[in-house]
């Protein structure tokens, strides 16, 4: 068969010939880019390549031309080592971005390099065309969880007898090693209970790790496992049988009450005659000599690099690019008959797909009076969440099994639970299952949705992996931690958490917010729901905090800046500032009355979100915290890490230096130093003659 891209003239081949070729065109994009770029994973994409030609010729509904189609099936390659596998195809289906190739085959060439659309590891919203951020392991899966959910939920919201918007299905390829790790138990366990029949995983069971054979260290019966989860299996034998996985694929519609796995025998590195099969193919180039020979295996000239023969692309044309444009003109055509029918619902609709709430969203916000025992912030929060609820209809979440205590459950009429028998219901339950829990809110994120999610701070841990890639895909889930500090009490240092609000700080592009009292809180969901393109985590107390006089202290909208003046000692300029974040704010409101009665100047400073603080210009960075005014003293009762940025090498800090204890919260803050009076020390100490300067 005459293989050259530029004899427009060739004598017309067969549909087989065709698909063979399209299918050995992925192979060697993939084979051709690793070598080119030295580094990569060519085995998956080689061995996987029939599996995703099928799917994506003969079952994808997606529009290459309109490839943020809201009703378009998603695909996420949950192993995105094997990213070539999904350049390659938004290569040959023609997706595009702005009128041009999304990833054109010059971009294939710089696989890898720097500033290049085809990075190692797919990155939503760096190329078009990539549904989610994909790389660390079973993260994907779990996303695919969460627009599964987000898509039945978008069906039961929208869709009318007569006018149905939406009823896409969501299909996720894994490998050994997302099935390896725990998170993708807790995804296919939810999934299963949930009867999430538009979703499909396909399991490319190829028995290769890094490390050798699976079998080192991977023996169970994957089948029965999910069997166990309450899914649908199907079985394809060898990857290069498509007929085989278009029954598959018919199975898994077939099961309308319960997802599907399909697992599927590949062979690593396919067509490679001396690394097909071992760990050589996994995450290495082949090599010149092993690539010219992997090409005269598929029939290929072997010199030739990046090859696209004629009819590949036209095919891809035919069968995606058609049904996928009909597909969506079909969808824009009932949606302008749903907003005739629904013009309200029409409107919500718009609003969802806009990215940002609608208007009027916080009318409802509420304000709480002066209390000088106050409220906890959780208890704010959950308030505060159910008043601003009803009004932006696509806010839905919950907790990993812990809303009563981080009130996060959903109280106000038709609230609803989403579940097997009510897709609309805006509460979720997770389960003991924080990881999946953020990577569920991910995918309901990239879906359009605005996800919370609700667990105890220390359990923040659990969540990292997915909180950091919210950060990386400026995802814009709402994660709710409560029980913030070792004021939580009796459950004592294995519940205390110390480290985490650091750790949390540490992810670039995450907002971190720990407000200080009950309106504070009240601003915190107004500012985090206004962003459209960046996650936050919300940091709250499990006990009750002061919440404090606003004639008397500055208006809590201040919060949106990230820090700002509470208030200033009357009598001339600040001659200390005392700076807290939370709970500890009512610390440095009480030792200032104590300072101020020995006649000195004080300035109080809020600052519960130090990535907002950055954000804001240096003219009112220095507004808040003056450089000439070097005595300084935070309060925080979590490890000083990183206070020493806004209290400078001279300043003082009241942090955590080690771990905390069980017993009551408030003998623990006592115990551990974080009073009134102690902060007054600190400041007297800064304010001594005898402190550096």
């Amino acid at each position: 068969m005459d293989l050259k891209a530029s004899d427009a003239d060739k004598t017309a081949v067969s549909d087989s010939d065709v698909d063979r070729l399209a299918i050995d065109t992925i192979r060697t994009l993939a084979i051709d880019a690793v070598e080119r770029a030295q580094s990569g994973h060519p085995g998956a994409p080689m061995g996987l390549a029939p599996v995703a030609y099928e799917l994506w010729t003969r079952v994808l509904r997606y529009d290459p031309k309109a490839p943020d189609w809201p009703d378009r099936d998603r695909f996420v390659l949950s192993n995105g080592h094997a990213s070539m596998l999904l350049y390659a195809l938004l290569h040959l289906a023609g997706v595009e971005k702005d009128g041009q190739a999304a990833v054109s085959l010059d971009d294939i060439k710089a696989f890898r390099e720097l500033g290049s659309v085809c990075p190692g590891h797919p990155e939503h919203g760096h190329t078009v065309g990539v549904e989610t951020t994909t790389g660390p392991l079973g993260q994907g899966v779990g996303n695919a969880v969460g627009m599964a959910m987000a898509g039945l939920w978008m069906a039961a919201r929208f869709n009318r007898p007569g006018h149905a918007l939406f009823g896409h299905r969501v299909y996720a390829i894994c490998s050994d090693g997302d099935l390896m790790e725990g998170i993708s138990g807790e995804a296919a366990s939810l999934a299963g209970h949930l009867k999430l029949s538009n979703l499909c995983w396909i399991y490319d069971d190829n028995h290769v790790s890094i490390e050798g054979a699976t079998s080192l260290a991977f023996s169970e019966d994957v089948a029965r496992r999910f069997e166990g989860y309450g899914w649908a299996i199907a079985r394809v034998a060898d990857a290069n049988d498509t007929q085989a996985f278009a029954r598959a694929i018919e199975a898994a519609h077939a099961a309308t009450d319960r997802p599907t796995l399909i697992l599927v025998r590949s062979v690593i590195g396919y067509g490679a005659p001396h690394k097909a099969g071992t760990a050589k193919a996994h995450s290495d180039p082949l090599g010149p000599d092993e690539v010219k020979a992997a090409k005269r295996a598929y029939g290929w000239p072997p010199d030739a690099q990046f090859l696209v023969p004629d009819g590949v692309r036209q095919r891809f044309d035919e069968t995606l690019g058609a049904r996928g444009a009909k597909l969506s003109a079909e969808w824009e055509t009932a949606r302008a008959r749903h907003r005739e029918a629904y013009p309200e619902l029409a409107a919500e609709l718009d609003a969802l797909l806009a990215g940002g709430p609608p208007k009027g969203w916080d009318q409802d916000l509420p304000t709480f009076p002066p209390d000088a025992k106050g409220i906890a912030t959780r208890e704010a929060s959950g308030k505060t969440l159910n008043a601003l609820a009803p009004r932006l209809p696509w806010l839905v979440g919950g907790s990993a099994d812990l809303s009563p205590s981080t009130k996060t459950h959903l109280d106000f009429d038709d609230a609803g639970t989403f579940s097997a028998d009510d897709r609309g219901g805006r509460n979720l339950h997770f389960g003991v299952r924080e990881h999946v829990m953020g990577a569920i809110a991910n995918g309901m994120a990239v879906s359009g949705l605005r996800p919370y999610t609700g667990t105890f701070l220390i359990f923040s841990d659990y969540m990292r992996p997915p909180t950091r890639l919210a950060a990386l895909m400026k995802a814009p889930a709402v994660f709710v931690f409560s029980h913030d500090s070792i004021a939580l009490g009796q459950d004592g240092p294995t519940h205390q958490p110390i480290e985490q609000l650091a750790a949390l700080r540490a992810i670039p592009g995450l907002i971190t917010l720990r407000p200080g009292d009950a309106n504070e809180t009240a601003e915190a969901w107004r500012t985090i729901l206004r962003q459209a393109a960046q996650p936050a985590c919300l940091v709250l107390s499990r006990q009750a905090m002061p919440t404090l006089d606003r004639k008397v202290f500055a208006s809590a909208r201040g919060l949106a800046k990230g820090a700002y003046v509470l208030a200033d000692s009357p009598g001339g300029a600040p001659q200390v500032i005392l700076i807290a974040s939370g709970s500890e704010v009512g610390l440095i409101v009480g030792a200032a009355q104590i300072l101020e009665a020995e006649g000195a100047r004080v300035r109080l400073v809020s600052m519960p979100s130090w990535d907002l603080f950055e954000a804001q210009s240096v003219a009112y960075r220095h507004e808040v915290l003056p450089p000439d005014l070097t005595a300084r003293v935070a309060v925080e009762a979590a490890s000083p890490l990183g206070w020493d940025r806004y209290v400078g090498l001279t300043g003082e800090i009241v942090a955590m230096h080690g771990f905390g204890a069980s017993g009551p919260g408030g003998e623990l803050m006592k115990h551990f130093g974080f009073t009134a009076e102690r902060v007054a020390d600190a400041a007297r100490r800064q304010l001594s003659p005898q402190r550096p300067k």
